[in-house]
């Protein structure tokens, strides 16, 4: 158990922007884990998940069941790199629920990357088979018109890549 006080890593940045190469990177810190919301939906729900609507409903489930998880985490000074899309105001408040309750520090890492970059990655990234779920362009268009960009009102440590 590490005596110092851990940080709920949260990442910021529309489809293929480079959050999960960037909780990689941030996972090689000292007592640091990432948890993958892809990963798990992948593991647990792959076969119910045929479209965004479906991602949102098993996304809600895994949230919530893993709230009290990552809480504990955080208490037993384990940093946690959350792989989850901290792309909307309503996401970007259910984690600070979880730092506020667990008493830990916070990053919001806003990925901020053009959306044409952000595409050709995602063509690149679907032909190669390289991600948990491949999105179309007209998934990636659908996801991107719900993305809000974190604004200084919302009070969190946000660092720019």
């Amino acid at each position: 158990m590490s005596s110092s006080r851990a940080t709920l890593h949260m990442l910021c940045g529309k489809i293929a922007a480079g959050k999960s190469s960037l909780a990689a990177e941030l996972a090689k810190q000292p007592s640091t884990i990432v948890l993958s919301e892809d990963a798990l939906l992948r593991r647990l729900f792959q076969a119910e998940i045929a479209s965004a609507a479906d991602f949102l409903l098993y996304s809600g489930r895994l949230r919530a069941a893993l709230e009290e998880h990552i809480e504990q985490l955080l208490r037993l000074g384990v940093s946690v790199v959350l792989d989850f899309h901290a792309n909307t105001v309503a996401s970007r408040a259910w984690m600070r629920s979880l730092f506020e309750r667990a008493g830990a520090d916070h990053r919001l890492h806003f990925i901020d990357v053009p959306e044409d970059i952000c595409k050709e990655r995602l063509r690149r990234r679907n032909a190669a088979g390289m991600h948990d779920f491949a999105a179309s362009d007209a998934e990636f268009d659908l996801i991107t018109s719900y993305f809000v960009p974190p604004a200084p009102d919302e009070g969190f440590q946000v660092v720019r890549h």
